[in-house]
């Protein structure tokens, strides 16, 4: 992974993943997935996280914004399964890749917001975005590139789903403002504006089938049948 900054229209995708350090990422189960969805988010990881993604996972998966490989190392993974995590954080990407068990691993660098030459392959039967896009720089209009570039790997039948924590209007408590404030003030969220609203509009300006609700602070979502649109995609150069 290139240890530049990834701009996208002058948005700093590089932010909200570079905090994730091999000393980090050892707390990163305990604090994120345990301390703050319980008492910020108010979003179970054991009770509605999990259960959400194992519920859409597929044979075929793609997992955006990896973490520590947490959700799919819970999952029961097998030989059948072909997995590849897809992350700009190279830490991330290792310690993930090291908790996948048994299936089918491919590992692949890359900026969400930015078209990539490495995912070639366009049939996933199911890609994840679990606490991705409230990292993203930028408004929800912003962090549209992200779900177009990724909506041209799903399969035919495929499913895009994720969990993202909401912005100001769903009225955080007093841990979730102080989490809310440090990370935005440090660049590691970008999701003060960010509204179950603007999420459900930019769903459905890619895909036909769009299913959006919330658990307290976090808005969860299920899409389906992408709107496919010409997308210029770079060719791996040639030696």
């Amino acid at each position: 992974m290139s240890s530049g900054e990834p701009i996208q229209n002058g948005l700093n995708t590089a932010a909200g993943a570079s905090v994730y350090s091999p000393v980090v990422l050892k707390l990163y189960d305990w604090w994120v997935l345990g301390i703050s969805n319980r008492f910020a988010w108010q979003c179970s990881t054991k009770n509605v996280l999990l259960p959400f993604f194992k519920k859409h996972l597929s044979k075929k998966h793609l997992d955006v914004g990896v973490g520590t490989g947490f959700y799919l190392s819970h999952t029961g993974l097998t030989e059948s399964n072909q997995v590849t995590l897809f992350d700009l954080n190279a830490n991330s990407l290792r310690v993930a890749a090291g908790r996948v068990k048994r299936a089918e691993v491919r590992v692949v660098a890359g900026d969400v917001m930015q078209a990539s030459c490495e995912l070639q392959e366009r049939d996933y039967d199911s890609i994840s975005l679990f606490y991705l896009l409230h990292c993203l720089p930028g408004t929800m209009g912003d962090k549209e590139a992200a779900i177009l570039n990724l909506s041209r790997y799903l399969s035919r039948n495929g499913v895009l789903y994720g969990a993202t924590v909401l912005g100001d209007e769903v009225d955080h408590n007093r841990l979730g403002r102080l989490l809310m404030k440090i990370y935005n003030r440090r660049g590691l969220f970008s999701n003060r504006m960010d509204s179950i609203d603007s999420l459900r509009c930019l769903l459905r300006r890619h895909f036909e089938s769009v299913q959006v609700w919330q658990h307290n602070k976090v808005a969860l979502f299920v899409t389906r049948d992408p709107v496919m649109a010409e997308i210029d995609v770079p060719s791996p150069e040639r030696s």
